[in-house]
C-alpha cells in the first residue's frame, strides 16, 4: 500500500506544465496544470474547474452517451443534434416527420417527452474508494472470486450512496483497476425536446462528410430538463416543473479567434492508450476489418428490408447512423494505422519498459509477473475472438435480445436484491421497463428477423469448437449449413411469438421462471433454452475480466512509474467520467500540400449544396447566405460566419456535445467529432495532427435567430456579445 499512495503522490503532485497538451484530465488535477493553462489563456482561476459544485463544472451534464450543458436558469440543455435523434426519431411519423422538418417549441407546453429511459446526469461528487473496492482481495483469490469480491463491494457503495432515491452512483475503475472513485450523480428523469434543426442542417453532409475537414454541420440541438413541484427529480408528469440549475453556460457571440485557449468539459467513453503492442496488433489488423465488414452488411440488410420513408426505415434510422458512423471510424482506423509507424513505436516502447523494469531487482520481482500474466490473458482473450464478436452483435437482433433480458429478469428476482446482476436490480427496473417501450419505435418484425437470419450465417461459419451447443440445437445448425432449414426456423420463431406487443413485453417482466418454462412462445423458448449456455460463457467472460483486474493494474502501477520517469502525461483513460481537456483554436498541416485552416464558412455551404441529401440545406438558408446576410455573428478575420471550427483539444466518443469554453468558461462551440487524421487518437496522440471538431456557436445563434426564428429560446440565453 505505501507504494501505491507513493506513485498517487507522483501522479498527482508532480509539475505538469511542460508537457503537451495532451490527456483528458480528472477535475482535480487541474490545479497542478495551472501554469500551461494560465500561459494558453484562461482567465477564470484554475481551482474552479477542480469544484464539481462550483461554475462552470456543475453546468457540464451527461445524456448517458453523449455530453451536454445547461445553458438557462430553466434547465435548458444544449448538446449536439446527433444526441437528440432519438428522440427526434422516437417522434417522427411518416406523416409528421421531425427528422426533416425539425422541431421548435415556441413555450413549454409545446415541449414534447425524448425517448423513453432519456436521462439529464448531473456530477455532484467524485471520491476516491479504491481501499472500499479492494477490501478482501488478494492475489491468491481465482478470476470468478476476485471479480464477484469487487462487484460486491461496489454494489455497497452505491446502495449507500443511492439512498437519497433521486441519484445514480457508479463505482468506475481508474488506470484498469489501479483506482476507484465512487462518482454521485443527480439523475433528472424527465427530458423533453425542446429544439432540433432539420436534419439538413443537423447532419448537413452526413455520412460523406463524417469525419472529414472543411465541415459546416450544425450538430445542435436542445433538450429540457423538468423535475416535480418540490424541486426533486420525478418521472414524466404534466405538473412537473423546468430544473433550476446551480449555474448555466453563457454563450459567445463574438471574438474567438485562430490560435485562442478553449478547454472542454464533457464524459468521453473509452481511450485505449495504454494497451500493449499484442492488443494494438489484434485491434488494427483484425477486430476493426472484422467489425466495419459486420457493421455494413448489417446496413445492407436493414436498407434492403425497409423502404425509404417508410415507419420500418424510421425506426430503424437512428441504428442505421450509429452503424455507418462506427463503420466509418473503424476503416478510418485501419487506414490510419496502415500509414503510420504505431505499432512499431509501442513496440519500442515496450522494449523500454523491460529494460526498464529489470535494471532493478525490486522492480522486476514486482512487475515482472505482471507482464508474464497480462500477456497470457491477452493470448487467452485472443483465442476466442471470433465466437466472441459475433456473439456480442447477436444483439442487433431485437427480439431474441429482448426474450433473453426478460427471462434472465425473471431469474435474477429469486435473489436477494444485493445479490442481483447488476442491470437487474430494483434501481434499474425503471430503465429497464422504458427500454422495453423504447423497442416499439426501434423494431420492425421483417427487418429485425432478416438481421437474425443474417448473423446466424455468419455464427454458423465459425468454427464447430467456437460455436455453442444450445444456439446450434434450436436453430438446427449443424456441420452444414441448410439455408432454407433455417430460414423457416426463424419465421417459426417471429410467427409464434407475441413478444413483438408492448403490452405483453411489458407483462413478461412480473413473470416467474415456471411461467417462462411453461411458455410455448418460441422467442419465450430461445431464451428459456439457451439460457445456461449464455450464463457459461458470461462466467468465463467474468473470471477472465477478475484476472485481468488483478494483473493489469499492477502492470498499470508499473507503467505509470516508467512514465513519470520519462517525463511523460499520466492520465487516466477515458471511462465515461467527467474530464476536461485543452487545447487552441488551430488548423493542421497533415501531409504535404494539405493545409487545413480553422474555420469554415457559410459560403462553404453553398459551395457543397447540390440540393440532394446529404448536401441539401433549406432554401431559406441558402438565401440568407447568398444575401450575405450575417446578423451579429460575423467572423470578420473570415468576412462570414464561422460554422465549424478545429481545435486540439483531446477527444473520443461521449465527447459529443461537450461545451468547448473561453477563456471565461463561456460557450463557445459544442464538440461533434474528429478529423481523419486523429481517428487513431483512441489509441496514438499525435499532438501534430490531432484535432477535434466543434460547431461554432455564432452559428448556432445565427441558425436560431434567421433561420428558425427560435425567439423565445434566444431571449432564454444569456449571449455575450
Amino acid at each position: 500500500m505505501k507504494r501505491v499512495i507513493f506513485l498517487l503522490l507522483l501522479l498527482f503532485f508532480t509539475p505538469l506544465s511542460g508537457i503537451a497538451d495532451e490527456g483528458m484530465w480528472q477535475p482535480h488535477q487541474l490545479p497542478e496544470l495551472e501554469n500551461r493553462l494560465t500561459e494558453l489563456g484562461l482567465q477564470i482561476n484554475p481551482a474552479t474547474l477542480s469544484s464539481l459544485t462550483e461554475f462552470p463544472m456543475n453546468a457540464i451534464v451527461s445524456l448517458g452517451g453523449c455530453s451536454a450543458s445547461f445553458v438557462s436558469p430553466r434547465g435548458l440543455v444544449a448538446t449536439n443534434h446527433h444526441c437528440v435523434y432519438g428522440s427526434i426519431q422516437y417522434n417522427s411519423s411518416p406523416d409528421n416527420n421531425l427528422l426533416t422538418e425539425g422541431f421548435l417549441a415556441a413555450s413549454l407546453d409545446e415541449e414534447i417527452p425524448a425517448a423513453p429511459g432519456s436521462r439529464v446526469y448531473v456530477t455532484e461528487s467524485v471520491t476516491e474508494v479504491t481501499d472500499q473496492v479492494l477490501t478482501g482481495v488478494n492475489q491468491s483469490m481465482s478470476g470468478i472470486n476476485r471479480y464477484r469480491q469487487i462487484e460486491d463491494n461496489t454494489k455497497a457503495l452505491i446502495e449507500s450512496c443511492e439512498e437519497s432515491g433521486v441519484h445514480r452512483c457508479a463505482v468506475p475503475a481508474f488506470h484498469h483497476g489501479r483506482e476507484y472513485f465512487l462518482v454521485k450523480r443527480l439523475e433528472i428523469r424527465d427530458l423533453r425536446l425542446v429544439y432540433a434543426p432539420a436534419t439538413s442542417i443537423g447532419k448537413y453532409g452526413g455520412d460523406v462528410d463524417n469525419w472529414q475537414w472543411p465541415r459546416h454541420t450544425g450538430d445542435f440541438g436542445f433538450y429540457r430538463a423538468y423535475v416535480g413541484a418540490d424541486g426533486k427529480p420525478a418521472d414524466h408528469h404534466g405538473d412537473n416543473v423546468p430544473y433550476e440549475p446551480e449555474s448555466f453556460l453563457h454563450i459567445a457571440a463574438r471574438n474567438l479567434q485562430a490560435e485562442d485557449f478553449v478547454m472542454a468539459a464533457g464524459y468521453p467513453g473509452s481511450t485505449n492508450r495504454y494497451r500493449t503492442a499484442d492488443e494494438v496488433e489484434n485491434q488494427f489488423t483484425w477486430f476493426y476489418p472484422k467489425a466495419r465488414q459486420l457493421r455494413e452488411e448489417l446496413m445492407d440488410v436493414i436498407l434492403a428490408n425497409s423502404e425509404e420513408g417508410s415507419q420500418a426505415r424510421l425506426n430503424y434510422e437512428g441504428t442505421l447512423a450509429s452503424l455507418s458512423n462506427y463503420a466509418k471510424n473503424y476503416r478510418s482506423m485501419v487506414e490510419s494505422y496502415q500509414h503510420s509507424d504505431f505499432l512499431e513505436r509501442r513496440r519500442q516502447m515496450e522494449r523500454e519498459f523491460a529494460q526498464w523494469i529489470l535494471a532493478d531487482a525490486d522492480r522486476a520481482e514486482q512487475f515482472g509477473p505482471a507482464v508474464e500474466e497480462l500477456t497470457a490473458l491477452i493470448d487467452r482473450v485472443q483465442s476466442t475472438r471470433a465466437r466472441d464478436l459475433i456473439l456480442s452483435y447477436m444483439n442487433y437482433a431485437s427480439m431474441p435480445s429482448m426474450a433473453a433480458r426478460l427471462y434472465r429478469l425473471a431469474m435474477e428476482r429469486q435473489k436477494p436484491d444485493s445479490e442481483r446482476e447488476p442491470g437487474y436490480q430494483e434501481r434499474d427496473l425503471t430503465r429497464f421497463r422504458q427500454s422495453v417501450q423504447r423497442l416499439t419505435r426501434n423494431y420492425d418484425q421483417d427487418v429485425d428477423q432478416a438481421i437474425l437470419l443474417y448473423l446466424l450465417g455468419r455464427y454458423a461459419d465459425l468454427p464447430e469448437t467456437q460455436r455453442v451447443d444450445a444456439i446450434d440445437n434450436f436453430f438446427n445448425i449443424g456441420d452444414s449449413l441448410n439455408t432454407s432449414q433455417l430460414r423457416r426456423t426463424v419465421d417459426r420463431m417471429y410467427a409464434r411469438s407475441d413478444l413483438d406487443e408492448e403490452n405483453v413485453r411489458l407483462e413478461w417482466m412480473n413473470k416467474s421462471p415456471e411461467d417462462f418454462h411453461k411458455s410455448r412462445d418460441r422467442m419465450i423458448r430461445y431464451a428459456v433454452d439457451t439460457y445456461d449456455a449464455r450464463m457459461a460463457l458470461e462466467l468465463e467472460s467474468k473470471d477472465i475480466a477478475g484476472r485481468m483486474q488483478q494483473w493489469r493494474s499492477r502492470y498499470m502501477e508499473a507503467l505509470i512509474a516508467f512514465n513519470r520517469a520519462q517525463n511523460k502525461p499520466v492520465y487516466a483513460d477515458a471511462n465515461g467520467t467527467l474530464r476536461v481537456t485543452y487545447g487552441q483554436v488551430k488548423g493542421n498541416q497533415p501531409r504535404d500540400g494539405l493545409r487545413n485552416l480553422p474555420f469554415t464558412t457559410l459560403e462553404g455551404i453553398l459551395e457543397k449544396d447540390t440540393g440532394v441529401a446529404p448536401f441539401n440545406a433549406p432554401e431559406k438558408q441558402l438565401a440568407l447566405i447568398d444575401e450575405k446576410h450575417y446578423g451579429a455573428y460575423e467572423l470578420d478575420t473570415i468576412d462570414s460566419v464561422p460554422v465549424n471550427f478545429l481545435s486540439t483539444v483531446d477527444i473520443t466518443g461521449g465527447n459529443s456535445g461537450s461545451a468547448v469554453m473561453n477563456g471565461n468558461a463561456q460557450l463557445v462551440g459544442l464538440l461533434f467529432d474528429g478529423v481523419y487524421e486523429s481517428i487513431i487518437g483512441d489509441w496514438d496522440f499525435d499532438e501534430e495532427k490531432n484535432r477535434a471538431i466543434a460547431v461554432d456557436s455564432r452559428y448556432m445563434l445565427w441558425v436560431m435567430e434567421h433561420v428558425d426564428e427560435a425567439e423565445s429560446l434566444l431571449e432564454e440565453l444569456t449571449i455575450v456579445h
